[in-house]
C-alpha cells in the first residue's frame, strides 16, 4: 500500500489497498484504496498519528460508531474503522466530485440557487443527525462534498467530538484547530460547555455566507484575530458584497449567525425551511455589472431562458412545452369541483423512496417508486398524485398528517430502496415500502409494510409485487386484466431498464427544456432501446425528450424525423398502451402544429389511462389552441386534482383565465403559484399581466418590485424584454439596463437579442440605433428560416424587423404571410399572437385602418388584450385619435 505508514499498511493489507493519496490535511490523509471484500472503491482516511492519544481511542472508536448509523442522502456515512500501528482510520464511500473548497477556490462564489441548495441539503443532513444526538462541530467547505451528479453530502461526523477537548489546548499549540476558526460558534470558541445543534446552525451560516459574498463573514490574518471579530460586532450584511442577494435570505443568514445561540434558528431543520426560496426551473442570466459610457460589456452568466431560440411568446412558460407536471387548480380548487376526480376512489401519494445505497445509484430508487406510481395509476378504485407533486417531499420532515392535507390524500406510500452491487456481477435489491393511513380523525398508521430482498433480476416482480399488496391493504378487488398489468416488465433488459433510469434522472421525468439536459437525456434514451428494441417508455420518452428540444431550441427537419420515428415505434410496439398517443400528440402539438390530431391523440391516450396528467394536460392545450377553452379548463381541473402542489398548475391556470379575462380569478390562481414558487418568472409576469390588462401600469411595476426582492435584476428584465413584448412595462432604468444585454443573456439567439433592441431604442426615439438592430434581426431571421421556412412567428418577426427598417411592402407581405401561415382558425393561442404582431407591422408602416381590422377581432376572443391594455400601452399611440379606436377604449 502506497504512501501509508508500512506498519499501518501491513495491518490492512488483507483489507484494503491504496490507488493514491487524495488529500492532505492537519488532522488527516485520505486515500482512494479498493475494499477487497466487497469490491468497492472507499476513500480511507487515517488520522494524524498524534491527533489521538491512547487515553481516547475508546472514545473515537465509539464516536464513529454513531456516526456510521447514519443513514441519510445527504450524509456521507462510515463503512469501517479501526486502529492498526497506533493510528486511527476510518473508510466512507468513495464519490466522484469535488469539495465545496474546490468548488470555491475555483469560482469564488456560488450561483445563489446553487449555493442555497446545498446550504438546505447541508442542513437537512444535520438537522438529520441531530435528531439521532449527533452534533458534527466542524461544519466548514472542506467537510460539504458535491458529487457529479449534484447531490450535498455532509462529510465527517463525529470525528470533532471524538478528538474531543482534553487535546485542544495541545492541538492549538501545534497549530492544529478542533474546530476551524472562521466557522467555529461563538460558544465553540468560548469553550462553554457541552455543544447543541445551534452551533452547527452557526457554522453552517458562516458557510452559506462565504458561497454567496466570496469570503466568510470574520476574516483575519490569524485565528485570534478572526475570533477577537466575531465578539466586536455582528457580521457584515451579505447584500452590501452582493446585492442581488434577496433580503428574506440576508435575514436567514443573520439570524444563524446570531452570537446568542438562543437567537439561533432552534434546528438546521428551521434553518433549511428559510432558505427555501424556490425557482423557475430554468436560470435567466444575471446582470453582474451595469455598463458606464465606453464600458467592457457587462458579466452574463451564460444561463440559457426557457423556450429561447424557438418562440418568443412563452409557450413553454404558459403551456405549450413539454414540462412535467401539467395541471390546474391544487387541493383547495378540488372543494370547488366536489372533491376527488372519480368519486369513491382512494387518493394515495407515492413520495420519493429513499436511497440507502451509493447516492450515484439514487436515480435507481427514484425508478422504482416511478414504476409502482404507473402500475398503481393503472387501478381502477385509486387515484395516484402525480410525480411534480409528491417529489416535492423527498427528503421532508413534515409530519405525514401535514403532507396529506397539502396533497389532498388518505394514503402515503414510502420506502427505502438499497441496490447492493455483490462480488461477481450478481446484484441485490432490497425495498422496505410502507403503505401510511393518513385519513383525518385519527394518527397516522401503518395499514400494510413488508420488506423485499431478491436478485436484480427479479426487481420487476417485486415492484408488481408490491403494488398488488397495497391493492389488497387498500380493499381494491383485482380482476385478470388487472393482475397482467401489474405483472408487466417495461424490459426483459435490465442494462435497458438501467440507461432508461438514467434518462429519466437527467430529464426529471420531462421536467427540463434546456437543451443540454435534453441531450443527456436523448443519450440515455438511444442507449436503452439500442439495448432492447422492444422498449415502449424508452422509445416514448425519447420522442418527447426530440420534441421538447425541438420546440424550445432551434428546429431542424432531423430532429422532427427523429421524434416521429421514435413516437410511431412507441405506438407500434405498444398500441394498447398510453405512452404511444403520448408521444405523437405530442409531435402533433409540438412538431406538426396540428392541434385536431393532437386532441385526437391525447384523447386515445385518456381512454387508456384516464389518470394520466401528461395526456391531460396536452388534452387541454390542444383544445385551448381548437377554441375550446371550457373543456380545456375541465381536463385542467381533474390534472390538477392529481398534481394539486405544481407551479405549473398556477401558471396555467392564470394563463388560462387571463386569456378569458376573468381577472379576479386569475389574480388568486397566480398568488397562489407565488406561494409555491416566489421566484418563478413566468408567473410574475403573468401577474403583472393581470394588471396591465385592468389598464393599471403602476400596478404592474409594484408587481415587479416586490419580485426583485427575491429574482435577480438582470433576470427579471431578461423575461420581461424576451415574452410577450413587455420592454414597455419595465422604468426607464430598467430599459437600460435590458439595452445592455449581450446576446449571451438571450441563449445567442442574435434575432431575438436584436429585436428587442430595436423595439426598445425605438421607444427611446434612438432611430438610428432602432434601424441598426432591426437590419440586425433581419439577417438572423432570414438565416433561421432556411432551417424552417414554414414558420410563421419567424416570417412575422422578420416582418417587424422590415417594418423598423422603413420597407412596407415587404413588411406587410411578410406579417400577412405569418398570418395565412398560422391562423386563429388554426391555433386560437398562437395564430392570435402573430395576428397581434401583424397591428405592430401595419402601425410602424402608418396602416392605421388595417391594423384596427386586425386588432378588433383579438377583443372579442380570449387573448391578453384588453381594452385597458389598449390605454396603457404605447405600441397603440398612432391610433389615438382615431374614432374606432377611441370607441375600444373604457369610459370613451
Amino acid at each position: 500500500m502506497a504512501d501509508i505508514p508500512a506498519q499501518l499498511a501491513e495491518a490492512l493489507r488483507d483489507r484494503y489497498t491504496t490507488e493514491r493519496e487524495l488529500g492532505r490535511g492537519g488532522m488527516s490523509t485520505v486515500y482512494l484504496a479498493r475494499d477487497l471484500k466487497h469490491k468497492r472503491a472507499v476513500a480511507l482516511k487515517i488520522l494524524s498519528a498524534d491527533l489521538v492519544l491512547p487515553r481516547s481511542a475508546e472514545r473515537f472508536q465509539r464516536e464513529i460508531h454513531i456516526a456510521a448509523g447514519l443513514q441519510h442522502p445527504h450524509v456521507l456515512t462510515v463503512y469501517d474503522s479501526g486502529e492498526a500501528a497506533g493510528q486511527q482510520w476510518f473508510t466512507m464511500p468513495f464519490v466522484e466530485g469535488e469539495s465545496l473548497r474546490d468548488r470555491l477556490q475555483r469560482e469564488r462564489h456560488l450561483p445563489l440557487e446553487d449555493a442555497l441548495r446545498v446550504a438546505r441539503e447541508a442542513a437537512e443532513a444535520l438537522d438529520y443527525a441531530h435528531a439521532h444526538g449527533v452534533i458534527h462541530r466542524d461544519v466548514k467547505p472542506e467537510n460539504i462534498l458535491l458529487t457529479r451528479d449534484g447531490n450535498t453530502l455532509v462529510a465527517d461526523f463525529g470525528i470533532a467530538r471524538a478528538v474531543g477537548t482534553e487535546e485542544s489546548e495541545r492541538l492549538t499549540a501545534a497549530g492544529i484547530s478542533v474546530g476551524t476558526p472562521e466557522y467555529m460558534s461563538p460558544e465553540q470558541i468560548r469553550d462553554s460547555g457541552e455543544l447543541d445543534a445551534r452551533s452547527d446552525v452557526y457554522s453552517l451560516g458562516c458557510v452559506l455566507y462565504e458561497m454567496l459574498a466570496g469570503e466568510p463573514p470574520f476574516t483575519g490574518r490569524t485565528s485570534q484575530a478572526v475570533m477577537a471579530k466575531r465578539f466586536a460586532g455582528p457580521a457584515p450584511s451579505v447584500r452590501v458584497l452582493r446585492p442581488t442577494v434577496p433580503a428574506s435570505v440576508e435575514a436567514a443568514i443573520m439570524r444563524a449567525l446570531s452570537r446568542e445561540a438562543s437567537d439561533r434558528f432552534a434546528t438546521a431543520g428551521d434553518f433549511a425551511r428559510a432558505l427555501q426560496v424556490p425557482t423557475t426551473g430554468a436560470t435567466v442570466p444575471g446582470l453582474v455589472t451595469p455598463p458606464g459610457p465606453g464600458s467592457a460589456p457587462p458579466t452574463i452568466s451564460a444561463v440559457p431562458l426557457p423556450g429561447t431560440g424557438r418562440r418568443r411568446l412563452p409557450v413553454a412558460a404558459i403551456g405549450l412545452g413539454l414540462l412535467v407536471g401539467l395541471g390546474v387548480l391544487f387541493a383547495w380548487q378540488r372543494t370547488h369541483s366536489g372533491g376527488d376526480a372519480r368519486p369513491g376512489s382512494r387518493m394515495l401519494a407515492v413520495l420519493p423512496f429513499e436511497n440507502l445505497g451509493d447516492s450515484a445509484d439514487g436515480y435507481f430508487a427514484d425508478g422504482i417508486s416511478d414504476e409502482l406510481r404507473g402500475k398503481l395509476s393503472q387501478l381502477a378504485g385509486i387515484q395516484v398524485i402525480a410525480r411534480g407533486s409528491s417529489d416535492q417531499y423527498r427528503h421532508t420532515r413534515k409530519p405525514p398528517q401535514q403532507i396529506a392535507r397539502e396533497l389532498g390524500v388518505s394514503y402515503l406510500l414510502t420506502a427505502t430502496v438499497q441496490w447492493e452491487k455483490m462480488p461477481g456481477g450478481v446484484s441485490r435489491v432490497r425495498v422496505s415500502p410502507e403503505l401510511v393511513d393518513v385519513t383525518p380523525g385519527h394518527a397516522p398508521r401503518t395499514k400494510w409494510q413488508q420488506p423485499f430482498d431478491a436478485a436484480l433480476t427479479d426487481v420487476f416482480e417485486v415492484q408488481a409485487d408490491i403494488a398488488g399488496k397495497v391493492a389488497s391493504a387498500l380493499d381494491l378487488a383485482l380482476g385478470d386484466s388487472a393482475r397482467r398489468d401489474l405483472a408487466a416488465q417495461p424490459t426483459q433488459n435490465l442494462a435497458a431498464y438501467d440507461a432508461f433510469l438514467k434518462g429519466e434522472a437527467a430529464s426529471q421525468g420531462m421536467a427540463v427544456v434546456d437543451p443540454a439536459s435534453l441531450r443527456r437525456a436523448i443519450g440515455f434514451y438511444q442507449q436503452a432501446v439500442a439495448l432492447d428494441s422492444a422498449f415502449v417508455p424508452a422509445w416514448a420518452e425519447l420522442a418527447r425528450a426530440h420534441a421538447s428540444l425541438y420546440f424550445n431550441g432551434t428546429p431542424t427537419p432531423a430532429e422532427a424525423e427523429e421524434e416521429h420515428r421514435a413516437a410511431e415505434r412507441a405506438q407500434a410496439l405498444g398500441p394498447d398502451r398510453p405512452e404511444g398517443p403520448l408521444a405523437l400528440g405530442e409531435y402533433y402539438r409540438s412538431v406538426a402544429l396540428d392541434n385536431p390530431r393532437a386532441l385526437a391523440a391525447s384523447e386515445v391516450g385518456l381512454k387508456r389511462a384516464p389518470n394520466n396528467v401528461d395526456l391531460l394536460g396536452n388534452a387541454a392545450m390542444a383544445e385551448q389552441a381548437l377554441g375550446r377553452w371550457d373543456a380545456a379548463l375541465q381536463h385542467l381541473a381533474k390534472a390538477g386534482a392529481l398534481d394539486p402542489r405544481s407551479a405549473n398548475t398556477a401558471r396555467r391556470t392564470g394563463a388560462t383565465l387571463l386569456w378569458l379575462r376573468r381577472y379576479p380569478e386569475a389574480q388568486a390562481a397566480l398568488d397562489r403559484g407565488l406561494t409555491l414558487a416566489p421566484t418563478n418568472l413566468p408567473i410574475i409576469e403573468l401577474k403583472a399581466m393581470v394588471a396591465l390588462a385592468q389598464g393599471d401600469l403602476t400596478g404592474a411595476r409594484a408587481v415587479m418590485r416586490t419580485a426583485l426582492t427575491t429574482v435577480e435584476p438582470a433576470a427579471l428584465v431578461a423575461f420581461f424584454g424576451y415574452y410577450w413584448d413587455l420592454y414597455w412595462v419595465l422604468d426607464d432604468a430598467q430599459q437600460q439596463q435590458l439595452l445592455a444585454l449581450p446576446p449571451s443573456a438571450f441563449d445567442n439567439d442574435r434575432a431575438t437579442w436584436a429585436i428587442i433592441r430595436a423595439e426598445t431604442d425605438r421607444l427611446h426615439e434612438h432611430p438610428a440605433e432602432a434601424r441598426a438592430y432591426a437590419d440586425t434581426a433581419r439577417l438572423a431571421f432570414e438565416e433561421q428560416l432556411r432551417a424552417a421556412p414554414e414558420d410563421g412567428q419567424r416570417h412575422v418577426f422578420r416582418g417587424l424587423a422590415l417594418a423598423y427598417l422603413g420597407r412596407k411592402a415587404e413588411a406587410i407581405a411578410e406579417g400577412e404571410r405569418a398570418v395565412a401561415l398560422w391562423p386563429i382558425s388554426r391555433d386560437a393561442y398562437q395564430g392570435a399572437y402573430i395576428q397581434h404582431q401583424l397591428v405592430r407591422i401595419y402601425l410602424l408602416v402608418g396602416e392605421p385602418e388595417k391594423a384596427l381590422d386586425q386588432l378588433e377581432p383579438l377583443l372579442r376572443m380570449p387573448y391578453y388584450l384588453s381594452p385597458g391594455w389598449l390605454r396603457i400601452d404605447p405600441t397603440f399611440a398612432p391610433l389615438k385619435g382615431n374614432p374606432r379606436f377611441e370607441r375600444l377604449i373604457p369610459g370613451r
